[in-house]
């Protein structure tokens, strides 16, 4: 007759809990079958069977084995030496580096009778290992973030099919030799292929990977908005940075002083984008700052800017002209690019020569000869300005006019049968007349050159989820509402909340104008010397809308928020 196999006998955790009461003897041993059935741990297996809870189980193991209990849940995971023990280790043995000193390593466990594990770390580290109890429910997350290696990191945070290429016409030789010198390792290519394509289809208008002490993140500007999108290993800020300084024709090994370069991701054989790259060091390491410059933001057609009407007919009459001047004025990242484009590519035709002076030029126009200034080998924009009247130009764009010498050519231009476009950063249309005073541009110059100003922001529009909300009177009196306004005929709508707009309640962005021709009566109140008020007051009576009357109208029409226009335009 065979014997009966015996079972092994109880050890650890599974022993002492047989020992204290807190377990039947064959519970145990069915756990413990159970455990190694499901590739699980004794104590995982304990708290599904609701034999008892993690922390019950780990105030037992404290108090049995006389080790210190802690709450992972209050300890700042940022402090932990995640390299101080094989990433291969956490994951096998299920325990977490809490903190060094000396020689002397404490270490989060939720069952420290795994003595083998004690000893594996202990034997790697060559440090004496202090094991401190926690809850295994809460230990096993951080097991698999600081088990997980960079790359596979990457791996989770990309998507496998992504496969796109970046236009590298002059270096493309470069590149693949240092893809050599594990630069151009797939996860990480796979990773910014990622970033910049969910960027692109996220609207946004600028990437920024952002290495810090502790951690490194990448944060996306949609509507003018920031916004964190990935918090990748900081173990690989260095591949992220070399590699993108590749792609952009940069010198990977220069980072101690701020570089600018650009680069193109092809994304079908009709579409490519274009990014300005710009690279700051920063005390954490290389802060990179990628401008998404995509052209079909240069052909959405002046009706898709958020002009009303009689702005937009003004503009069209201005720039129609054989001569003059057309101003456009703002903030950085109001728009202004879009608009000079969108203007420049309405009067692009085969008869026509234009060339543009810009700092540097962000989308390419075809038909329009583009040059980008470079003060260190003195082709700045007055120089480019002397050189385009002599190259037979019938329009001229300049990118922005920064001194009197660009503001005087810019005028001589206008007064000789050219049409001159150009921005200047100024609040408002009025205000940019007397900037131009003050460089010191003769009045009788600016009167007969100038024939329209526009002054522009940026605000963001609802998306179709908005709510009609309630706002006191007084307060929209406050906001620049009139009486007559508030007559009960339109609704005021707020932000709601969709997968559309990821909950933010806004999606895209609507122009806000003030579209000021150079009327007769502001020409003798220029010549007169008047300043902006002066000239702000006779565009009032002029039925001009300033910026806070045409937000206020964007308002009425649903098209944004009440607080948007506040946050973006002066009273």
């Amino acid at each position: 007759m065979a014997a009966t196999p015996q079972s092994a006998p109880l050890g650890g955790l599974a022993r002492a809990m047989v020992q204290a009461g807190r377990l039947k003897e064959v519970e145990a041993e069915q756990l413990l079958s159970q455990a190694a059935g499901n590739k699980s741990s004794f104590i995982e297996q304990l708290v599904a069977s609701k034999k008892a809870t993690a922390l019950d189980v780990a105030r037992f193991v404290a108090e049995t084995f006389g080790y210190p209990l802690l709450d992972l849940g209050a300890f700042d995971e940022a402090h932990v030496p995640a390299n101080a023990v094989d990433r291969k280790l956490i994951a096998s043995h299920k325990v977490i580096p809490l903190h060094k000193r000396g020689n002397r390593l404490s270490v989060a466990i939720a069952d420290p009778t795994n003595l083998r594990a004690l000893d594996e770390i202990r034997f790697q580290t060559g440090l004496a290992v202090d094991p401190i109890v926690v809850e295994e429910p809460k230990l096993l997350p951080l097991v698999a973030k600081y088990s997980e290696s960079a790359e596979d990191t990457l791996k989770n945070l990309a998507s496998d099919d992504i496969n796109l290429d970046f236009l590298d016409e002059e270096s493309a030789a470069k590149a693949d030799e240092a893809a050599t010198q594990d630069i151009d390792d797939a996860p990480v290519v796979k990773f910014i292929q990622k970033m910049l394509l969910d960027a692109i289809n996220d609207g946004a208008s600028d990437i920024h990977f952002e290495p810090y002490e502790k951690f490194y993140r990448i944060r996306f500007r949609v509507d003018g908005i920031l916004r964190e999108v990935a918090t990748p290993p900081l173990a690989i800020k260095e591949k992220i940075a070399s590699r993108i300084k590749v792609i952009s024709r940069l010198n990977i090994a220069e980072k101690r002083i701020p570089q600018d370069g650009r680069m193109r991701l092809v994304l079908s054989k009709n579409r490519a984008i274009d990014f300005r790259v710009s690279t700051l060091p920063t005390l954490q390491g290389e802060k990179i700052v990628l401008r998404i410059l995509d052209p079909t933001s240069a052909t959405l057609g002046i009706e898709a800017l958020g002009y009303e009407p009689e702005q937009k007919a003004a503009l069209l009459d201005a720039v129609s002209r054989p001569y003059g001047m057309v101003l456009v004025t703002g903030p950085t990242g109001s728009g202004k690019t879009v608009s000079l484009y969108t203007c420049l590519n309405l009067l692009n035709k085969p008869g026509v020569n234009i060339s543009t002076a810009e700092d540097p030029a962000e989308i390419n126009l075809p038909g329009i000869n583009q040059v980008n200034v470079d003060d260190k080998v003195g082709l700045t924009f007055a120089a480019a300005l002397k050189s385009f009247l002599r190259q037979d130009p019938d329009i001229i764009m300049v990118g922005e006019i920064r001194d009197l010498e660009t503001a005087e050519i810019s005028v001589k231009a206008a007064q000789t049968g050219h049409m001159v476009l150009s921005t200047l950063h100024t609040n408002d249309a009025p205000q940019t007349l007397t900037r131009l005073m003050n460089m010191g541009v003769p009045t009788f110059n600016i009167a007969s050159s100038v024939l329209i100003i526009t002054a522009q922001r940026l605000a963001r529009r609802l998306c179709n989820c908005k709510q009609p909300v309630q706002v006191p009177q007084q307060a929209l009196l406050n906001a620049g509402f009139s009486e007559a306004d508030l007559d009960g005929s339109w609704t005021l709508y707020g932000p709601g909340g969709c997968d559309r707009c990821k909950g933010s309640g806004y999606k895209g962005r609507v122009g806000i104008y003030q579209v000021m021709p150079v009327t007769e009566a502001i020409q003798r109140i220029i010549l007169a010397g008047g300043n902006s008020l002066d000239i702000a007051a006779q565009a009032q009576k002029e039925g001009i809308k300033d910026l806070r009357q045409s937000g206020l109208l964007k308002v009425k029409q649903g098209v944004t928020s009440l607080d948007e226009v506040l946050s973006t335009t002066n009273v």
